[in-house]
């Protein structure tokens, strides 16, 4: 028997090979969830190395992984910017597996999609980041809620943040406000939704091994990973599985008394 068996998640930026969003999902299919994984339909040709050698197919492989854990899943292309994709994307998990318990709001902007000196940060890359972080947690968040209140029984939202709102860097400066701007639409709604019985929390990653830091860092990583990595207090970078699980515990009922917290998981880098 699993924590979440029978109830259902829906996650997105679930599409990564090493990411946040396939280590949620597989942990919520583990505790016997049915899980929706949602991604942006990346271009085949974009992926990094380790998925074009394992015939890597975004969301889809991620589904499958999910369904050979026993429980159904359900894999969707859709832009967290654009209200119909949210609505489709709801709708598809309703009529599928018939309710909605859980979202976890992991879609992000590339990390490189507004990395700039202040003076050379263009207005486009600006609302981009801010859209898809920021616009895009709101109106998954008011989508699946709608659905919870029909529902009557509650659920959870988690909103994956970043400690960079604390840390930034002065060429992250999109991305480090998206997230400030994140940390604040989590306490706001958590204190709304929270009379409805719908717990919203944030979890905020520090430097995590993920595909995303590729950009950054390089795959393998470049020596610059390893100095990143010793300024992190505890000596090492998180892993998308025990952010994974966290997001998860935070759905549990063991967790059911916190409400609108942002909590850092970072190895000591925000402290």
């Amino acid at each position: 028997m699993g924590r979440f068996d029978g109830k259902v998640a829906v996650v997105t930026g679930a599409g990564r090979m090493r990411g946040i969003g396939r280590a949620a999902a597989l942990t919520f299919a583990r505790e016997g969830a049915h899980v929706t994984v949602a991604g942006t339909g990346r271009d085949p040709q974009t992926f990094p190395q380790d998925e074009q050698e394992a015939g890597w197919k975004d969301v889809d492989s991620v589904a499958q992984e999910i369904r050979d854990l026993g429980v159904d899943a359900l894999s969707l292309v859709a832009d967290v910017t654009k209200a119909d994709h949210i609505q489709n994307m709801v709708d598809r998990t309703v009529e599928r597996f018939g309710r909605i318990d859980f979202l976890v709001n992991n879609a992000s902007a590339p990390r490189m999609a507004a990395w700039a000196e202040f003076e050379d940060l263009t207005e486009e890359a600006w609302r981009y980041v801010m859209d898809v972080k920021v616009t895009g947690a709101f109106l998954c968040t008011q989508a699946v809620t709608k659905v919870m209140m029909r529902q009557g029984w509650g659920g959870s939202i988690v909103n994956v943040i970043s400690v960079e709102a604390k840390i930034s860097r002065p060429t992250d400066l999109a991305y480090a406000t998206a997230s400030g701007a994140l940390y604040t639409f989590t306490t706001k709604a958590g204190r709304a939704l929270a009379p409805h019985g719908i717990r919203v929390n944030g979890v905020s990653p520090g430097t995590t091994d993920t595909a995303r830091n590729d950009a950054l860092y390089g795959f393998p990583r470049r020596p610059e990973w390893a100095a990143r990595v010793e300024s992190i207090p505890i000596g090492r970078a998180g892993t998308p599985e025990e952010i994974g699980e966290f997001i998860a515990w935070l759905c549990s009922k063991e967790a059911e008394f916190i409400v609108g917290q942002c909590i850092e998981i970072d190895g000591g880098q925000a402290t």
